[in-house]
């Protein structure tokens, strides 16, 4: 599983022109599900998103988390995280998890971060969706499960 963790002052994510997700301070997550996945990693996953400091304290330091600046959570499942380049220009996502076990995964997720965060927003399973954020420092964390 991998997570793309950015750091906003806001994003939205429309499909077919409407908005369907927007959220203020927080945090836009791309999600990629792998096709061996299961909700133990999700769970740990979760518990790492959920308590990630990055946010300044008054002396600068990413000591603050979500909590801490009543921060939210734009969700967008993004199956071309598992992109596998290796081989020619075409990439090959054999690796991604099927679709329904993905959504599966997915909502799975957003379940579980609504018991830790308030504002739970997110974009809608394999539709071709528009994501507009504001990154705030830049700050970008990738978070892979192979590495917890």
């Amino acid at each position: 599983m991998k997570f793309v963790i950015q750091r906003v002052t806001e994003a939205s994510v429309t499909v077919d022109e409407k908005i369907v997700g927007q959220i203020g301070k927080g945090f836009l997550v791309l999600i990629g599900v792998a096709e061996d996945d299961t909700k133990e990693i999700a769970d740990k996953m979760v518990k790492k998103l959920c308590n990630m400091r990055i946010f300044d304290d008054e002396n600068g330091k990413t000591n603050l988390g979500l909590s801490d600046v009543d921060g939210q959570l734009l969700l967008i499942s993004q199956f071309t995280l598992y992109a596998d380049c290796k081989k020619g220009n075409r990439p090959s996502f054999v690796k991604a998890g099927g679709p329904d076990m993905a959504n599966e995964m997915y909502e799975y997720i957003i379940q579980k971060c609504k018991e830790a965060v308030p504002v739970v927003e997110k974009g809608i399973f394999g539709a071709d969706m528009k994501v507009q954020l504001s990154n705030d420092g830049p700050f970008t964390i990738v978070l892979d499960s192979e590495a917890l």
